[in-house]
């Protein structure tokens, strides 16, 4: 993240032992200085101007709400960058379940046909690894649920099992995916809300 400024006369050392004691004045140094670089990193996750200037200001919220663990950060910048990255992270995996948000977020988002491809072979070479982890009848369970879409009644016929043990193979599979899916953070947006959706 670039967080750059031409202000020489900006000692961030200083500012944050002010910060940690609580100076008001400390604290708007420190937003002036980074709010810009800021907001544009959380902008490249969430392709929208509205939702990064909320989630940015809500970043800075949560930086002034630790104000006094500030003393012992070497580097801000990075320390920012994680407090940022894991903000927009945990905002993205409540998305799915806020009707605003998603739609916001997937109304400002356009993928390029070739990165699009190279989404959902990467997308599919992690699902397969995730299915390799379950159990033979789990992954069956989830194979014909999900990507044939048969109801639960049409699986346990197919299967010669209950209704009920279809109902908690799929349960027990979103918690391994979503399980997998909390470890996997790393991954790109697109391929981290193409999942993210898929297992809500």
């Amino acid at each position: 993240m670039p967080f750059m400024s031409d202000d020489l006369l900006y000692d961030e050392g200083i500012i944050l032992t002010e910060l940690s004691t609580g100076k008001e004045d400390a604290f708007e140094k420190l937003y002036n200085h980074y709010v810009h670089a800021l907001k544009g990193f959380v902008i490249k996750f969430v392709k929208s101007s509205e939702l990064a200037e909320d989630l940015t200001q809500e970043v800075f919220i949560k930086i002034w709400e630790n104000r006094g663990q500030l003393a012992k950060v070497r580097s801000f910048r990075a320390y920012l960058t994680v407090i940022a990255r894991n903000h927009v992270l945990n905002f993205l995996k409540s998305a799915p379940r806020n009707d605003l948000a998603l739609k916001e977020i997937v109304g400002s988002y356009t993928v390029p046909q070739a990165e699009n491809e190279i989404i959902s072979k990467e997308y599919k070479q992690w699902l397969q690894q995730v299915l390799d982890s379950m159990s033979p009848q789990m992954r069956s369970v989830f194979e014909l649920c999900r990507e044939q879409n048969k109801s639960y009644n049409e699986v346990a016929d197919l299967l010669q099992i209950s209704r009920n043990t279809v109902k908690k193979h799929m349960v027990r599979s979103m918690k391994v995916i979503k399980g997998r899916l909390d470890q996997d953070l790393d991954m790109s947006f697109c391929f981290f809300l193409l999942v993210a959706l898929y297992v809500n």
